[in-house]
């Protein structure tokens, strides 16, 4: 195991929360800049201000598709990750000629399901204890005449777990969508989907900018106003300096997603280890096929975010709860889907600069931190 150069300028702090956002690449930060400058006009006017503002787009939009393996013409930038899920499941949904059935795992992230409820009928299918759905039930439950259209993300959010996205056989006219958002760059995008979505603030680009992917040939519609912009699928005037800069973190974090994922996995395996350690602490999600950067614990008789405050207080930032939903405190869905302990987890996620030296100053303080915590509800 090597040490990452040290990025942070604050070594007194670790950052351990890159799952809700990585810090801005260097290469994004450096797109961002340049095209600030260029590409601020709107790129449907034909004056050169607007020209140079529509190759920039039409670069960041060639510079997606390589790194994903897709068609130019398949990628549309949206206003966020959110609005990418909401376009692409609700898209497929209205082009679909079946009925209005959503069929997804329990284990989708909270922007699935409540496109789900929002558009149509949503049907759940269980999971087993690792958060993973089988891709036979998946199948079964999309068999029903009335199903539209099955939602199935690359890997969960919380607990890092890889769904079967390529190995899900679906009746003839059902489309997939799937929810790329934790992984999209992180590992290849799996084929078999029909419309996906990924988000660059996940990724090391600048928050505020989605990916939607819709494949050549998919029953898709919009589902929502149209509009008259450069591209149909979308709506609202194109944020062209930070898509290049999304499109270039993208670039980079392919480039280099073999030598940081290896170091991260077997970062995160310490870490897997260390708290597994603890007493009546719980590590969740696959051990072997998951994120490279992601662990989720729970720790029985601990508050959730009284572990995370205490760490804070520490120097570690770290999320707990639902991932997304966090400040409502309400018990982790994902969690109680897989039939785990659902209170007193933290979620840990490694940037791509996170260090051996960091996780081990965490884990030195953490049985303490936990022990604490312990005390003070007499346990």
């Amino acid at each position: 195991m090597t040490n990452a150069p040290a990025a942070s300028e604050d070594p007194g702090r670790v950052e351990l929360d890159a799952a809700s956002s990585e810090p801005l690449h260097p290469a994004a930060r450096e797109a961002l800049v340049a095209a600030l400058e260029q590409g601020y006009a709107d790129p449907r006017r034909l004056h050169r201000p607007g020209r140079s503002a529509r190759l920039i787009l039409d670069n960041a939009r060639a510079v997606v598709a390589e790194a994903l393996e897709v068609r130019p013409d398949e990628v549309s930038f949206t206003a966020s990750g959110t609005e990418a899920v909401h376009r692409g499941l609700l898209g497929l949904l209205r082009g679909s000629r079946r009925g209005s059935r959503v069929v997804h795992p329990a284990v989708e992230h909270a922007a699935v399901r409540h496109a789900a409820a929002w558009g149509g009928e949503p049907v759940e299918v269980s999971v087993d204890e690792w958060g993973r759905v089988d891709a036979a039930e998946l199948a079964a439950a999309a068999s029903h005449p009335e199903t539209a259209v099955v939602a199935l993300q690359v890997a969960n959010h919380e607990v890092g777990t890889v769904q079967p996205v390529d190995r899900v056989e679906l009746p003839d006219g059902v489309p997939l969508f799937t929810d790329a958002c934790a992984a999209m760059g992180r590992l290849t995008l799996p084929a078999g989907w029909d419309a996906a979505a990924g988000s660059a603030h996940k990724w090391g680009g600048p928050a505020g900018v989605g990916v939607l992917l819709v494949r050549k040939g998919a029953r898709w519609r919009n589902p929502f106003p149209g509009d008259d912009r450069v591209d149909e699928r979308t709506s609202g005037f194109e944020n062209v300096p930070a898509a290049l800069a999304a499109a270039a973190a993208l670039q980079a974090v392919v480039a280099e997603r073999e030598a940081v994922a290896s170091r991260q996995r077997a970062l995160v395996d310490r870490i897997r280890s260390a708290a597994a350690a603890i007493p009546d602490v719980e590590v969740v999600g696959d051990p072997v096929d998951r994120l490279p950067h992601l662990v989720t614990f729970s720790c029985l008789y601990v508050d959730g975010e009284a572990l995370v405050h205490a760490l804070d207080r520490r120097g570690f930032g770290v999320a707990s709860g639902s991932a997304c939903a966090a400040s409502s405190l309400e018990p982790s869905a994902v969690l109680a889907a897989m039939g785990v302990l659902t209170h007193g987890n933290v979620r840990l996620s490694l940037a791509r600069d996170t260090t051996e030296a960091d996780v081990e100053r965490l884990l030195a303080v953490l049985p303490g931190i936990v022990a604490d915590l312990r005390a003070e509800v007499g346990r």
